[in-house]
């Protein structure tokens, strides 16, 4: 399973990415106020720090403009990827950007039939968001296996991405579902490599390590 980092700092991007486990970063423009760079100059630098799929979301809501950004966003690096809100508009959007080869991550999903829809009308992506359902007391990971289950019955390429990943719950479910790829804030990804057993026993070995040298 790919991870991505949701994220518009770049101090997160490039200290995730040092990591080695970064496979892929995806922006919304919810993220890009807090960061402060405009977002032309930000996409410019990620795309130096992240050799790996960059979504770029359009903020138009009728199919020309976003059709318009989509291929602006596409000019500044090939790894950018066009975020699409999944609306009707969203979908004509999609399928005249799939026929041009510009790659599409369809977001705001909530629903196995958006997902089809999506995936019909040519998205690379589609992005169902776990998180915000479980916020209204629906189980966000039936979403990704009722999407798994259709697209594997009709062997569909559209790659699901888990968004609005809020645990390391989500990413083991995500990846015991098959999930292609699952993103998620910073935070979120500190929390995978940390286990209090792994620290209690890097004091132990530590400790026994200062004994053995007196």
């Amino acid at each position: 399973m790919k991870i991505f980092i949701d994220s518009g700092m770049l101090e997160e991007i490039r200290e995730a990415a040092s990591w080695g486990i970064v496979d892929g970063v995806t922006t919304n423009p919810s993220l890009v106020m807090k960061s402060g760079v405009p977002f032309r100059s930000l996409l410019e630098e990620i795309v130096k720090i992240v050799d790996g799929p960059i979504s770029a979301e359009v903020v138009s809501t009728k199919a020309d403009g976003m059709i318009q950004e989509a291929e602006g966003f596409a000019k500044i690096h090939r790894n950018i990827v066009i975020k699409i809100p999944l609306i009707v508009e969203g979908l004509k959007a999609i399928r005249t950007l799939a026929a041009k080869g510009i790659k599409t991550n369809c977001t705001l999903c909530f629903s196995a039939p958006q997902a089809l829809l999506a995936a019909k009308a040519g998205a690379t992506y589609i992005s169902p968001f776990v998180g915000r359902l479980d916020d209204i007391s629906t189980d966000g990971m039936q979403l990704i296996r009722d999407i798994r289950l259709i697209y594997d019955n009709y062997k569909i390429p559209t790659q699901i991405l888990t968004a609005s990943a809020r645990s390391p719950m989500h990413f083991l479910d995500a990846a015991k579902i098959g999930s292609d790829v699952i993103t998620a804030p910073f935070g979120v990804l500190k929390q995978l490599a940390h286990h209090p057993l792994t620290d209690l026993g890097l004091a132990k070995f530590l400790a026994d390590w200062e004994k053995a040298k007196k």
